[in-house]
């Protein structure tokens, strides 16, 4: 029945012209399950075995994302999902992360960045970074988990900072004859309210723990594996976004390559140079290559939220995020 409410519906919007559709069975199960996206290189000797190739793409959230006909599911929970998975096969002898993300909230990078550390200390797996387009920010903090990172010459890197955005729209209530009063059990209950001007003390606030989140960022830069040095803090330190090549030479990347280059970095560190390239996909997401991407969430309207044009709507928070 709900098949062909469903029908209906779109027959609904198409017309009264004749519409085909195409209906693929799928898994009735939403749990990863492993597909193998490149073969070794055919004059390849040694030892065999999988190079996991884990995504991190979008807006990082411990969020459900997704909407109408798309799959609802948990960023933070699918990268774990699939770092586990890499853990408990002994088959996998490392993991390339291939990143394309302009970051998230600031727990929700912390999360995931402590959760490849931990995979790394268990495992002693080999963990290569590839960014892609777009390693900023929160994508930038969990990348420093990894063994080494690569960057592309076109890739956008950096981004070390946080943000914490809201609005101010009393004045245009005013103007329109509304007014908000809110009871509350103390002076900075609604602080950051969109209702009124930021005070302050409230400003003061929100900025101490900004400087501490900011803090915590520069600190995991400074300390990611190997023996690294930040050769001008404050051009890597001050929120700019720079090209890949720009990243290596300041030291907030290691080496220019692409997700090839990745991969071949990550059978050498495994030593598996005859390993198989496998991903852990949804069983209705898209796949096929090393370059498939899952569904990405739908936007919609929403006044109270930070719209990230073509990305997603943010809950009021603390952002390691690049937001131009």
């Amino acid at each position: 029945m709900r098949l062909l409410l469903l029908l209906s519906f779109v027959v609904s919007l198409v017309g009264c012209g004749n519409p085909s559709f195409l209906v693929t069975p799928v898994y009735p199960s939403a749990s990863l399950r492993e597909i193998t996206v490149e073969s070794p290189p055919k004059d390849a000797r040694g030892r065999g075995g999988k190079i996991a190739i884990i995504e991190l793409d979008g807006v990082i959230l411990n969020a459900r994302t997704g909407g109408l006909l798309q799959a609802q599911e948990n960023p933070v929970n699918r990268f774990v999902e699939s770092l586990n998975l890499a853990a408990e096969d002994p088959a996998v002898h490392a993991v390339v992360l291939r990143i394309n993300s302009p970051g998230g909230g600031v727990t929700a990078s912390d999360t995931l960045h402590n959760e490849l550390r931990r995979f790394r200390h268990k495992t002693q797996k080999p963990v290569i970074a590839s960014i892609q387009d777009l390693g900023a920010s929160g994508g930038y903090y969990i990348a420093c988990a990894a063994d080494t990172i690569l960057a592309q010459p076109t890739s956008v890197v950096g981004s070390v900072g946080v943000i914490f955005q809201t609005i101010n729209v009393a004045g245009t209530m005013s103007r329109i004859g509304v007014t908000s009063d809110a009871i509350k059990s103390g002076p900075n209950k609604d602080a950051g309210s969109p209702f009124r001007s930021m005070t302050a003390d409230e400003r003061q606030i929100f900025q101490s723990m900004i400087d501490d989140f900011y803090s915590r960022f520069k600190t995991i830069v400074r300390t990611r594996p190997g023996d690294r040095h930040i050769k001008d803090e404050a051009l890597a330190f001050d929120g700019r976004v720079m090209p890949g090549d720009r990243a290596v030479e300041l030291g907030l990347a290691d080496k220019i390559g692409n997700l090839r280059d990745a991969i071949a970095l990550a059978r050498k560190l495994g030593n598996a140079p005859r390993a198989v390239a496998v991903m852990y996909k949804l069983p209705f997401s898209e796949q096929g290559s090393i370059y498939a991407t899952s569904p990405a969430p739908a936007p919609s309207a929403n006044t109270w939220t930070l719209k990230v044009p073509g990305m997603t709507e943010l809950p009021p928070g603390f952002y390691y995020l690049w937001q131009p």
